[in-house]
């Protein structure tokens, strides 16, 4: 089994989005500067023995030409350069789109769910409470201000087949999904074991940043239900320590420049 992580571009945004209360106004400094940061936008192909399986899809190559709603687009402005579309990081792994018949996403924000139009012909796995509370926020308005980071057009490509899933469970050999309900209803982390390279967990937006996973932890500025966002930090911590494993954080531009990126794989 091969674990290849594909840069598809990145995001730029203000960094209390990523960790809440970054900068903070004082009555020496009433109007401080915000910090506007780059974070990086992956999707991961798991190279199995039963298939290959896609974890996340990205943003959608025409996000800035009008796809997303303009508000969107200026909170979180995308950018990528040519090598890093969605099909062109697929072949540094030998991958087409139609070889792929597995695809999980993490949660269906519109940084995660861009490609879903590149795999019609795939099985999707998603988490049931985020895949019905996004449906819900782009069918009750028209007006996509109300949608939050979901994009209504990501939501409604037809798939062969959606798999709502809520509990943890084993995927294939090796491979674990697990419930990491806070950021959004729920998310769908992914927990990779691998021969050489020992065990690896993507806990995708509940964990962003290496900041929010302390300890202690600290809040993102993107957060659903705090409760649940503190609860599934532990639960990574807990998994990390069963499993001797590495922490794969979702948006961590420091980190991600630590990561091998496709052709280089973990094995």
């Amino acid at each position: 089994m091969k674990v290849y992580v594909l840069n598809t571009g990145w995001l730029e945004c203000d960094e209390n989005w990523m960790v809440a209360q970054t900068v903070l106004g004082s009555l020496s400094n009433k109007t401080p500067q915000v910090n506007w940061i780059k974070i990086p936008v992956y999707a991961v192909l798991i190279d199995h023995p039963q298939g290959k399986i896609l974890y996340d899809l990205g943003c959608h190559p025409d996000a800035m030409n009008g796809y997303w709603p303009t508000g969107l687009a200026s909170v979180f402005p995308f950018f990528a350069e040519k090598s890093q579309d969605f099909v062109k990081q697929l072949a540094l792994t030998g991958t087409r789109p139609e070889d792929i018949k597995t695809v999980v996403v993490s949660h269906l924000h519109l940084d995660h769910a861009g490609n879903m139009h590149l795999f019609k012909h795939a099985n999707v796995y998603v988490h049931r409470q985020d895949f019905v509370y996004g449906q819900t926020l782009v069918h009750l308005s028209q007006d996509p201000a109300a949608h939050g980071a979901y994009v209504k057009a990501d939501l409604e490509v037809p798939v062969k087949q959606y798999h709502l899933v809520e509990d943890d469970f084993e995927l294939v050999p090796g491979v674990e999904l697990i419930s990491l309900p806070g950021h959004t209803p729920g998310i769908l982390g992914l927990i990779v074991h691998l021969e050489k390279e020992g065990t690896l967990i993507f806990p995708q937006d509940a964990l962003y940043d290496r900041r929010n996973y302390g300890p202690p932890a600290k809040a993102s500025g993107i957060v659903y239900d705090s409760i649940a966002f503190f609860k599934s930090i532990e639960k990574v911590r807990s998994y990390a320590k069963k499993y001797n494993a590495k922490v794969m954080f979702s948006h961590d531009m420091e980190f991600f420049n630590t990561m091998k990126k496709a052709p280089e794989f973990y094995e």
